[in-house]
């Protein structure tokens, strides 16, 4: 999950300072596990080693993190809720589906795609530039946020909140800059040099500027980055209703590696 600064940041803001609500389990001077709680005032998700899945101590991390989420949560939900995600319907983790109980919701789709084949040139109108943001965009990158997703950031407090926290990395956003001056799209990278993954979260275009093919080209102008720095895959989610998205992605080549879905308690 190389976009855990994404997560932790973006996602509690203001909510609690993170270090009442984001927690890491060792062994040996080894992270074996960690949790994030309360997203989405209701949502945590819990990432274990591979060693420890299906056992006992992934179970111990399930609980404390409900507890923790259950604690904070305003109590208007419906419930603790986390997600889990496989190939069909209830493929996820044992230890979480025996743990949880079904909800009848779909959550997002996982897709992914080869940087093997050929990545087609990117082809952007007139007067439109591709370039990695930088600290002095952070009013921008505030301002598109806001329009993709009905946000509602301050320059001020995405720049402290965010760009100014461990793991982010201004170089690893890509912008799509209008020739009036305006970020019109944008996009965060993150690499897993480990496993030569590269992760798009999220991708957004500022409301002005939509059909106009600019995420698709800030796309593939990223795509042929996470290659040249060394990456074999790339991998995007999309909430499954999300349609612009799914065209989005299927035509840059991403296809459905794993469904996810909603688990409450």
């Amino acid at each position: 999950m190389g976009e855990l600064p994404h997560r932790i940041y973006e996602h509690l803001r203001g909510r609690r300072p993170v270090g009442d609500l984001v927690h890491v389990w060792e062994d040996g001077g080894a992270v074996v596990g960690m949790a994030i709680n309360l997203r989405f005032d209701c949502t945590f998700d819990v990432f274990a080693s591979p060693s420890r899945r299906g056992t006992g101590d992934e179970v111990e991390m399930l609980s404390a993190a409900y507890e923790t989420t259950r604690r904070h949560a305003s109590g208007d939900g419906p419930g603790v809720v986390t997600d889990v995600f496989g190939l069909r319907r209830h493929e996820g983790r044992a230890a979480r589906a025996a743990w949880l109980r079904a909800v009848p919701r779909l959550g997002p789709t996982v897709t992914e795609r080869s940087l093997a084949p050929a990545i087609p040139e990117p082809r952007l109108p007139a007067g439109f530039a591709v370039r990695p943001a930088t600290m002095a965009d952070s009013a921008q990158l505030a301002a598109v946020r806001n329009s993709a997703f009905e946000e509602d950031w301050s320059a001020r407090a995405f720049e402290a909140e965010v760009m100014r926290k461990p793991g982010y990395l201004p170089e690893r956003e890509w912008v799509v800059v209008a020739p009036d001056g305006r970020v019109a799209a944008f996009t965060g990278t993150w690499l897993d040099a480990l496993n030569r993954v590269g992760r798009f979260e999220p991708v957004g275009t500022h409301g002005d500027f939509r059909r106009r093919g600019l995420a698709r080209a800030m796309m593939l102008h990223a795509l042929r980055d996470m290659r040249a720095l060394g990456m074999e895959t790339a991998t995007v989610e999309h909430a499954a209703d999300n349609l612009p998205a799914l065209e989005l992605y299927r035509g840059l080549g991403f296809e459905k590696r794993w469904e996810t879905f909603g688990y409450r308690r």
